[in-house]
């Protein structure tokens, strides 16, 4: 057992750090073009029919700004647990919001990557794929909530090693160890 939980300890870091470039990369790809196109977004925005026009002209227009600052926190490993709970929260706000727009029934791109908005009369949303799509990039969110610590982050070189999971989980397998080798005779 020892060596299985060793071995994480060592491996761990740098799935920590695919995981952390790939959200990075999601967000920084969803945010980037948006704010290029603002009032698209805010259409976007609209087009879920949660809110007032000139509030989803608000959320339009901070929104991108959110994921491309949450994308670059991610990218630099600078505050990676605080990034990847705001991505986690940022994500569930996303499925919520497909759930609601397929419950009631609308036909809209959800806007994640693209312009967003009402759909073409005759096209149908794929609001499925939207959603295990999400639920996968929140799935990486989580690990990084349990799993900050990656190579070539500059949490590591600011603040030093944080007590993670995967800490604890090695001194739970040197307390196992030595139970273990005091159980032989």
């Amino acid at each position: 057992m020892t060596m299985s939980v060793n071995g994480w300890t060592r491996t761990q870091p740098w799935v920590s750090l695919v995981v952390r470039l790939a959200l990075a990369a999601v967000f920084i790809g969803a945010g980037l073009p948006k704010i290029f196109d603002l009032p698209g977004n805010a259409r976007a925005v609209n087009a879920y029919q949660l809110m007032s026009w000139d509030v989803a002209q608000v959320v339009g227009a901070i929104q991108p700004f959110l994921e491309v600052g949450i994308g670059l926190l991610l990218l630099v490993g600078l505050l990676t647990r605080f990034a990847a709970w705001l991505s986690a929260i940022a994500l569930v706000v996303f499925v919520s919001g497909i759930v609601s727009a397929w419950a009631r029934g609308l036909s809209i791109d959800c806007g994640c990557f693209s312009k967003g908005g009402q759909l073409p009369v005759g096209v149908a949303p794929n609001y499925t794929w939207d959603i295990v799509r999400d639920v996968a990039f929140l799935a990486l969110a989580v690990f990084l909530i349990l799993f900050p610590s990656s190579r070539f982050s500059l949490d590591g070189q600011l603040f030093g090693p944080p007590l993670d999971m995967e800490e604890t989980i090695d001194e739970q397998a040197r307390a196992g160890a030595a139970r273990s080798g005091s159980d032989r005779p």
